[in-house]
């Protein structure tokens, strides 16, 4: 009896042991959960076609353990805003001279991460086929906000409508205009504005999401800015103090690929352009 009882014991050892051994190996064979795999995060986003890029993002971001929630907006004013309040975590609709002014005028402690795309600015009208045709006195509409009036301005003077003052930086503003030979009457609009205001004015410097939002075709901008060199590019924005953070790094990748890509070319049919 003792000697079945030591070998029972002896078996039982043997197997708890086999047990134990056995759930170690596939505590190591499971992959550990990625840094993300609970992490969620809110993006702010403009409304409108960029929801169509940024179902793709998400997507790819799911591959990687990290959950996005879209905050759609109206207008560019709210989505530092918002960012800065900690209402998101990051944001995705600015180029850099605009979060300059922002941070200027808020001390928001906003940084890039990320390029996204770039929208070249261009000269809209339903009147004329050409800038030589704009009459004296005509009525251009741009829009108000300081960084992107700036690069309003400086599409007129590329093409000889006025010309700004020397030095005058990419701020500018309609009191640098130092030379206006057709007469023209700038009017300042807000950015949405501007292109939904264009059967109003005899031509308009129209942001190009602005300009498909309004029914604008290419057909009917008769001048854009440079793309080479492009100071006006967007990207993704975070908070200064998460700049280094592990899930900003899996949100950049998540838009810069292949698929997004393909995406923002479907959707933006070549009057967009990948910026990374």
């Amino acid at each position: 009896m003792t000697k079945n009882k030591n070998h029972g014991l002896h078996l039982s050892r043997r197997a708890t042991l086999a047990a134990v051994s056995g759930a170690a190996l596939f505590a190591f064979a499971v992959p550990a959960p990625s840094f993300a795999e609970d992490k969620s995060i809110k993006v702010g986003i403009m409304a409108g076609e960029e929801e169509d890029i940024w179902r793709v993002v998400t997507s790819e971001a799911a591959k990687n353990g990290l959950k996005i929630e879209t905050i759609t907006f109206n207008d560019y004013t709210q989505p530092n805003e918002a960012l800065e309040r900690g209402e998101l975590d990051a944001n995705a609709f600015q180029h850099q001279p605009y979060l300059d002014n922002q941070i200027k005028q808020h001390g928001y402690h906003i940084v890039r991460v990320g390029y996204t795309g770039v929208w070249p600015i261009g000269l809209y009208t339903k009147k004329y086929k050409s800038v030589g045709e704009i009459p004296e006195g005509a009525v251009i509409g741009v829009p108000n906000d300081p960084s992107n009036e700036g690069r309003a301005l400086r599409v007129l003077q590329s093409e000889g409508l006025i010309k700004l003052n020397d030095g005058t930086g990419i701020l500018a503003t309609v009191a640098d205009v130092s030379d206006n030979p057709k007469k023209i009457e700038i009017k300042e609009l807000d950015a949405g504005i501007v292109g939904r205001s264009i059967d109003d004015l005899d031509a308009g410097v129209v942001n190009t999401d602005w300009a498909l939002k309004s029914g604008l075709s290419p057909a009917e901008r008769i001048a854009q800015e440079p793309i080479a060199d492009n100071p006006y590019r967007n990207f993704i924005a975070v908070k200064d103090e998460n700049k280094d953070a592990e899930w900003v790094k899996t949100l950049v990748s998540s838009y810069q690929n292949d698929t997004v890509k393909a995406e923002f070319d479907k959707v933006y049919k070549g009057t967009g352009l990948s910026a990374y």
